[in-house]
């Protein structure tokens, strides 16, 4: 099999023959590259982003007319990155969605690798996620997880739709190529248990006394959850900022996104100067330059894939670049 290769390549008379010959035989000139391999510093397609829940929620209220749980797995809209004909991830690793389930729907069972996290935006009684038949509750402010494997299914036995946040790492998967799933032979779940507390389960009542004892500085507190023994691919921290407050994060290495739980203010991504509200998303690509300031007393949920980075000895942190002399472009620019 190798001698045809090897009376080609001899045959070659130069430089413009050996390349088309070496291409055949997939392999590449180190020197003749299409594109260089490496830079002097991170570098990436993906931009700062600002999606806006009033619109997010417009818009599935709309698809509610005519899709639901029947026709549609999962109804909602994943937040995308304009990167080449990507029209799914948000950042390299992490992927965000504004999901609504109406009164009287559930979205049947499934389980794959990926890790999933839930922040609710606007749900009351009736509204449960079931996780390995753990049943738990959805409603306003909650905070869950759905660690990779566990089979999950969400229901609404309320009066009113419900809408939230979903944060996946299935582009961390999608890179990697460890991906499995799997329907439920059931469809659903059957409910083994319904606990006041779980560690899927962080309510408000119970995330936001332990955010106002948590230490800060700069009008900043920050609580780490405890989540890493679940879901070991991300931090989660949810910030606290008081009104008039901000905090300078410099840039590094990990790429993150932002869902706001309360409040109002501005956010500053690189070129980027978004205005966020309530249930608003922001993404944060590696290396990205980000700086939150808060209009009112805010709290922000940050998700970020610093773990993997750290155990790859990737991670580093670097200062914010000067200033350019053009100004940075308003929300519009980048509006959902």
């Amino acid at each position: 099999m190798s001698e045809p290769a090897i009376e080609q390549l001899l045959a070659t008379t130069g430089l413009d023959e050996l390349y088309p010959v070496v291409a055949s035989l997939r392999m590449t000139p180190g020197w003749h590259k299409k594109r260089p391999s490496l830079w002097k510093e991170p570098r990436t397609e993906f931009r700062p982003l600002h999606w806006r829940y009033d619109v997010g929620r417009a818009a599935l209220d709309q698809a509610g007319r005519w899709i639901g749980t029947d026709l549609a797995e999962r109804r909602n809209y994943l937040l995308f990155n304009p990167v080449g004909d990507n029209d799914y991830d948000t950042v390299r690793t992490l992927v965000v969605a504004f999901q609504m389930i109406k009164p009287g729907e559930y979205a049947r069972a499934h389980r794959h690798t990926p890790n999933a996290m839930r922040l609710i935006l606007d749900a009351g009684p009736g509204c449960y996620t079931v996780v390995d038949g753990i049943k738990l509750p959805m409603r306003t402010g909650d905070f869950l997880l759905t660690p990779g494997g566990c089979w999950h299914s969400h229901y609404n036995e309320g009066e009113a739709s419900a809408y939230w946040i979903d944060v996946l790492d299935v582009p961390l998967v999608h890179l990697l190529e460890p991906m499995f799933f799997e329907d439920h032979p059931d469809r659903s779940q059957k409910v083994v248990a319904e606990p006041a507390e779980h560690p899927f389960y962080f309510p408000p009542q119970r995330t936001l006394p332990a955010l106002a004892a948590a230490p800060g500085d700069e009008g900043m507190q920050r609580l780490t959850l405890e989540t890493a023994q679940h879901i070991p691919t991300v931090d989660i921290n949810l910030l606290k900022f008081a009104a008039g407050a901000g905090h300078d994060f410099g840039r590094n290495t990990a790429s993150r996104v932002f869902a706001v739980v309360a409040g109002r203010g501005t956010a500053r991504i690189g070129e980027l100067t978004a205005q966020w509200a309530r249930g608003d998303v922001i993404a944060v690509p590696s290396w990205s330059p980000h700086e939150i300031r808060a209009h009112e007393d805010a709290v922000l949920l940050e998700v970020c894939d610093e773990p993997v980075l750290r155990k790859l000895g990737f991670y580093r942190e670097g200062t914010r670049p000067a200033a350019p002399e053009h100004s940075h472009p308003s929300d519009e620019a980048f509006e959902s």
